[in-house]
């Protein structure tokens, strides 16, 4: 069956503006040759995709799904003469990259690194679950994925892992927090002074989790992040001590009067970096995923 993208793009608009006279407007059409070509669409599919409900319609559950890929399918197609046309004059490198929620947002700043002197880079940052990116990824949404674990095992998405880093985790807060021999009390000292930590979902947080329990210690936890780099804004003001990546802290000397509790060596955070059949061959993906950190 070869599908019939006017047709498509028909339903689309009705779908998009609630009803068949609205998307008559809009396409500036009669109501019937409308209606008549989304009737065509739905046979050629096999199946129902709008149903009656009072005055107007509803979609279908394979309605919902036809609506679903229709938006994808447009929405690429509304960008595509955009994308033609830099690719044509050369004068954009576009790498999107997928930031999973967990990671330290201030070592992937650090990973990025090599790839941010590439000139006329248009650099597209998309955050978000594991799961979603994953999806976002194998749809060529994205052209890498860095996250604190490799892709699972799945044919259907045919995804690359490659580890970028397994940095040593130390640990920073304000000068007011922090001296006065407290490095000489670490890590007895966390049981005193208020942490921050990243979030429960965090790989980096269960990697803490059990750091503790083999310390016995019991942090007073003072907040919790899900981003890196708020979290050290926030330490900055006073709110506590917290631990990040010795990839990420360089970017610490940003904030002043930040200071060093101590160094960690037991405690690691990796990062991967995810790819896509597509992706192996992106130059700017490839180099990403060729640069490495102790």
């Amino acid at each position: 069956m070869t599908l019939n993208y006017r047709h498509l793009h028909y339903f689309w608009v009705v779908a998009k503006e609630g009803g068949f006279a609205r998307a008559a407007e809009r396409l500036d059409m009669a109501v019937q040759t409308i209606s008549a070509q989304v009737k065509e669409l739905e046979k050629s599919l096999g199946y129902q995709l709008l149903k009656p409900q009072g005055r107007g319609f509803v979609l279908t559950e394979a309605g919902e799904t036809a609506f679903a890929r229709a938006e994808e399918i447009f929405r690429i197609g509304h960008a595509l003469p955009d994308e033609v046309k830099e690719a044509a004059s050369h004068k954009a490198v576009r790498l999107a990259v997928g930031l999973s929620d967990g990671i330290s947002k201030l070592a992937a700043h650090a990973l990025l690194g090599p790839v941010l002197a590439t000139p006329n880079l248009r650099l597209v940052i998309h955050e978000g679950e594991f799961e979603q990116l994953q999806s976002e990824l194998a749809l060529h949404h994205l052209d890498v994925v860095l996250a604190g674990r490799a892709a699972p095992d799945n044919p259907n998405l045919r995804l690359a892992s490659e580890r970028l880093a397994s940095s040593p985790v130390d640990w920073y807060g304000p000068s007011a927090l922090v001296g006065r021999g407290a490095t000489k009390d670490f890590p007895a000292c966390l049981a005193q002074l208020p942490v921050l930590l990243p979030t429960g979902h965090a790989v980096l947080r269960s990697a803490l989790d059990g750091w503790f329990d083999q310390q016995g210690l019991r942090p007073r936890i003072a907040g919790e992040f899900e981003d890196s780099a708020l979290m050290a804004v926030f330490a900055a003001q006073g709110l506590g001590v917290f631990p990040v990546s010795r990839l990420g802290a360089r970017d610490l000397l940003l904030l002043r009067g930040m200071r060093l509790l101590a160094q960690c060596e037991d405690v690691r955070e990796d990062i991967y970096a995810i790819r896509s059949r597509r992706g192996l061959h992106h130059p700017l993906a490839r180099k990403l995923a060729h640069t490495s950190e102790p």
